[in-house]
């Protein structure tokens, strides 16, 4: 589109004039995690006032969420697909709403109108050659979210990287503030001596040439810090972050040995520091595309060699996995944990690995249970589960009877618990517990 320069000036506006657009009773988009608009997501709690009733929806907010301060309920109601620390307690106290949905299946949500919208909200890369913006950092959801909304509001800024594999054309945008300011970032976590534990455990599964993919936090950064002797991995994952740079850096992942997207790092999303959206940014490596492409289990399915890492909030002695709530407070949500469980199982050589401390609560409650909270979901069905890591060891579940993966998972179980959990056992299965 040769004439994008001199459209692209009729679109400025400020935050203030862009959200003036939005209307009571709108249902609008926010883009993902650390790629949200923060002066966008401002513009629009500033003029609350003149609101009522305006849906908000997102997956995890990185963002401090004003929106969902208690003085703000009459104007603003958070519908959340991904509960997280900014939005857990307006869902708890009944001012925001979840809906459970496989990320994987959330673009067609918005596509066929399951969850309609009328706004996206969006933070865009400065635009190339052919007038074509980046959605950069956070591609998800939020792409579809864009293509989708009758009103679609951007804020150009710098600061976002430019990736490839998504775009979308200032042609295609209603209103543009330009702002330049820093994306929000996501520190590295601290890793300590139950992390690497659980670390070393899980990279004793991984091979050179296998394809991961991550979750964020302590456990997989610490099964990072284990794989610096193997050689040619790969990563296909919804979302990946700085200690992927340093393996790449190191020359251990390449890609090389990925039967699709053959030499690509492949992501939705990107949390961490200006080290990782530096890394992302016009590098030709780095294919980030929209999560019903990323995690779709047929896709993931077709990637030899995949294993997966994920973690839970409790398992239980049948293998039930529970990954989102704490009895029958929301505290999270799915997320894309079925999608490539369901995936790696279809893979040549898939493994599906959920990792966990095997305590919580300061080492007061098991995260493996007789049975799961009464009200807590199952994330990951028992059909589905295959291996569980704690600080203890390794339980390969696939294949195995009740009474064998309880007796597996009891092996891995904190020392403190192990008796209750022996009891339960000889209670449940009608035979003495054998070490």
């Amino acid at each position: 589109m040769k004439d994008w320069k001199n459209i692209y000036p009729t679109k400025f506006v400020t935050a203030a004039e862009a959200v003036g657009h939005i209307h009571s009773n709108d249902k609008v988009v926010f883009t993902h995690a650390c790629g949200e608009s923060q002066c966008l997501t401002n513009a629009l709690v500033e003029q609350a006032d003149r609101l009522e009733n305006v849906e908000i929806i997102h997956m995890v907010a990185m963002g401090t969420a004003p929106y969902c301060q208690p003085d703000m309920s009459k104007h603003f109601r958070h519908n959340a697909v991904f509960v997280g620390g900014s939005t857990r307690k307006a869902v708890e106290e009944g001012r925001a709403d979840f809906t459970p949905v496989f990320f994987s299946e959330l673009p067609n949500y918005f596509r066929t109108g399951l969850i309609p919208i009328d706004v996206a909200l969006l933070q865009l890369s400065v635009p190339d050659e052919n007038g074509n913006c980046s959605f950069g950092i956070s591609v998800d959801y939020t792409q579809s979210a864009a293509e989708t909304a009758k009103l679609k509001i951007a804020q150009i800024n710098k600061n976002m990287p430019y990736t490839y594999g998504n775009s979308i054309n200032i042609k295609d945008l209603d209103y543009i503030v330009c702002k330049d300011e820093p994306l929000i970032e996501l520190q590295p976590p601290k890793i300590g001596e139950t992390e690497r534990k659980i670390g070393e455990y899980v990279a004793s599964l991984i091979e050179d040439g296998y394809t991961l993919q991550l979750g964020i936090g302590a456990i997989p950064d610490a099964v990072l810090s284990f794989l610096g002797d193997k050689k040619d991995l790969g990563i296909h994952s919804e979302m990946f972050s700085d200690g992927v740079v340093d393996l790449a850096n190191k020359g251990v992942i390449t890609n090389v040995k990925k039967n699709i997207d053959n030499g690509k790092f492949v992501a939705n999303f990107l949390m961490g520091t200006r080290k990782l959206y530096d890394f992302v940014d016009h590098n030709p490596d780095v294919l980030m595309k929209p999560v019903d492409y990323t995690n779709d289990p047929f896709v993931v399915a077709q990637i030899d060699h995949i294993v997966c890492i994920n973690s839970a909030m409790q398992v239980d002695l049948m293998g039930q996995v529970n990954a989102e709530m704490i009895g029958p407070r929301q505290f999270s949500g799915v997320g894309g944990q079925v999608d490539f469980v369901r995936g790696a199982a279809r893979s040549k050589g898939g493994k599906a690995i959920i990792a966990m401390p095997s305590t919580t609560s300061h080492g007061k409650i098991s995260k493996i249970c007789a049975n799961l909270d009464p009200g807590a979901a199952v994330t990951t069905s028992r059909n589905d589960v295959d291996y569980i890591v704690t600080e203890y060891g390794i339980a390969a579940l696939k294949g195995k009877s009740l009474r064998q993966r309880a007796a597996a998972l009891i092996k891995i179980a904190h020392p403190d618990f192990q008796i209750g959990l022996m009891q339960e056992f000889e209670k449940r299965f009608l035979c003495r517990f054998k070490e």
